[in-house]
């Protein structure tokens, strides 16, 4: 083997000095703090030698499973698209507050792109008319933007962010579904790679479209979203469309709880009924309260599509709607949560809902149309308007609680259908038949910067980063006492004789930094390679080098011919 020129931390930029720690640093203070990456604005970020390192490692494992396990081809797609595009797709009106959107100087209207399904179904159009070109699989390792109201969390929600985007084109539904199943075990093997303990998630399509997604996340308390997760079975889901079985009953004589809501076109009032407390099943005197910070919206829009939330004086609203002269609300819905018993249906039509009209709002003339939803599915029995909480019951198993956790979203794959093909004209030929038919089409997310930020907040401990032997910006740093600098390159070129041509992104570096050798040590930690090998006490008086791994907790002195297989077994357990 040829070695190549030892690396040295003296030739890398490593800006580190004049940042302080703080009692209460995140992981994100601490990319600052170890040189990782500075702000340049507000949710933007320059990405310095170790971060770009550390990117390039993600970068490389996400890609090698996309072409080894998916057989996908690598493309590079301009950051910039047309507004036209996206309203051919019908979607520019539903994102367009988190565009960043200019024009040219001859006044055409162009976004850069959050994300690239309207392009790369545009260019497939252009280029595919065969069922035998399929299926096709496109990735690309991009660039995205979006204009964040409250960037927050470094990169964890920025402006700017790098993410892994897989198309995948399809002859038929099953053809597509089957694809997707393989990208999610493609995802899975990422993820484990990564030793991220990274929960699979049922989740909504949304502004995305398509009829079957999932999110991928990793619980930590920074996560902005609620997974649920069952203790017995492999169900998994967002809270936002979870359900469960509802198996409580509302205690006797509780009151009654009513959340109030109004459609976008204020044509229909909202009143959502639920009990202010309920028996949990199996226990006598166990009671759980609830309020309307409980209420799931996502279960009420289920039913009202276009629920209008998060406004603030909602009874200025509906006398908005019931004004004189400013009247649009015609219908009174009165939906009841399945803890209540269904015979307050006939009570809310009549005496109890007029009792229960909010205070200074006078009935309407003439009055609206009152109706009530208090039925249920068959899958999850009586309609569940309330959040899931730990302890509730698993509606895919017997036995199974469920368990609620924060956590943050590293990707989130979508069978999308036609959704995009069919109004972008993305069409095929298959014979007999002349007239062609759109592609079944799946997209597939992973964020590659997010990953860097995930990471960094969830391994990192009071004394610095730590991270995965697989995205570590060196796999091994040698970190020799000024007297002993002459020796490092000896260490360094017998480990890298041995672990060089490891399978896997084996790397060290020597930090010969003109600093003391504690100030050293300090700064390994806190960078958070995974493996310190010290020229200190232990080499001056026999020769011997102390190998320190933080994430395995051992700190041993090890001769230098039986250094490298010593760190390849460390390294086979990292």
């Amino acid at each position: 083997m040829v070695l190549q020129a030892a690396a040295r931390l003296s030739k890398l930029w490593v800006p580190n000095g004049g940042i302080a720690a703080t009692a209460a640093e995140d992981g994100h203070s601490k990319l600052i703090r170890a040189g990782f990456l500075r702000q340049s604005h507000s949710g933007i970020f320059h990405l310095l030698p170790l971060g770009r390192r550390v990117q390039d490692k993600v970068e490389g494992v996400v890609s090698r499973h996309m072409e080894e396990s998916l057989s996908a081809s690598r493309v590079s797609l301009s950051s910039i698209s047309t507004e036209a595009l996206w309203e051919k797709s019908g979607r520019l009106q539903n994102v367009a507050s988190e565009l960043f959107r200019f024009s040219d100087r001859k006044d055409v209207a162009y976004l850069l792109s959050p994300t690239h399904e309207e392009e790369i179904t545009a260019l497939v159009a252009r280029a595919v008319k065969s069922y035998k070109e399929l299926p096709l699989r496109l990735y690309q390792i991009t660039r995205k933007y979006r204009d964040e109201f409250r960037p927050r969390h470094g990169l964890l929600r920025g402006r700017e962010f790098t993410m892994k985007d897989l198309y995948t084109f399809d002859r038929s539904l099953d053809s597509a579904t089957e694809t997707y199943h393989s990208v999610r075990t493609a995802y899975s093997e990422i993820f484990s790679e990564l030793k991220l303990p990274v929960l699979a998630a049922k989740a909504s399509s949304g502004d995305m479209g398509g009829n079957l997604s999932h999110e991928y996340h990793l619980p930590m308390p920074l996560g902005e979203d609620q997974v649920v997760s069952c203790s017995k079975c492999d169900y998994a889901i967002n809270e936002e469309i979870a359900n469960v079985r509802v198996r409580e009953e509302a205690s006797p004589g509780a009151q009654l709880g009513i959340w109030r809501g109004i459609s976008k076109d204020g044509s229909t009032l909202v009143n959502v009924w639920y009990p202010r407390s309920a028996r949990q099943p199996g226990s006598a005197d166990k009671i759980r309260d609830y309020s309307d910070k409980d209420i799931n919206i996502s279960a009420v829009r289920s039913i009202v599509p276009d629920l209008v939330v998060g406004v603030e004086g909602i009874q200025s609203l509906w006398s908005a709607a019931l004004g004189s002269e400013t009247r649009t609300a015609t219908r009174l819905l009165n939906i009841v949560d399945g803890r209540l018993p269904l015979s307050l249906s006939d009570k809310i039509v009549g005496e109890l809902g007029m009792s229960a009209w909010p205070e200074g709002l006078n009935l309407p003339e003439p009055p609206l149309a009152v109706s009530v939803h208090a039925g249920g599915g068959q899958e999850f029995g009586p309609l569940n308007l309330l959040r899931v909480r730990d302890g509730d019951r698993c509606s895919q198993c017997s036995s199974g609680t469920l368990n609620v956790r924060r956590a943050m979203e590293l990707g989130h794959t979508f069978l999308l259908g036609t959704r995009y093909s069919e109004p972008l004209n993305a069409k095929i030929t298959i014979p007999p038949s002349t007239s062609g038919i759109p592609m079944q089409m799946g997209c597939y997310g992973i964020g590659i910067s997010r990953i860097i930020g995930a990471v960094a907040e969830h391994l990192a401990d009071r004394r610095g980063l730590n991270w995965p032997i697989a995205i570590a910006p060196y796999s091994c740093v040698i970190v020799p006492a000024r007297e002993h600098e002459g020796d490092a390159l000896e260490v360094y070129q017998t480990v890298i004789r041995d672990l060089g041509t490891m399978e896997g992104q084996f790397d060290a570096i020597i930090d010969d930094r003109r600093a003391t050798l504690p100030w050293k040590l300090t700064d390994a930690d806190l960078i958070g390679f995974p493996l310190i090998v010290v020229l200190g006490r232990e080499w001056r008086t026999g020769k011997r080098v102390e190998v320190q791994c933080r994430p395995l907790g051992i700190k041993e002195a090890v001769t230098i011919s039986d250094l490298p297989q010593f760190i390849r077994n460390l390294y086979i357990q990292l």
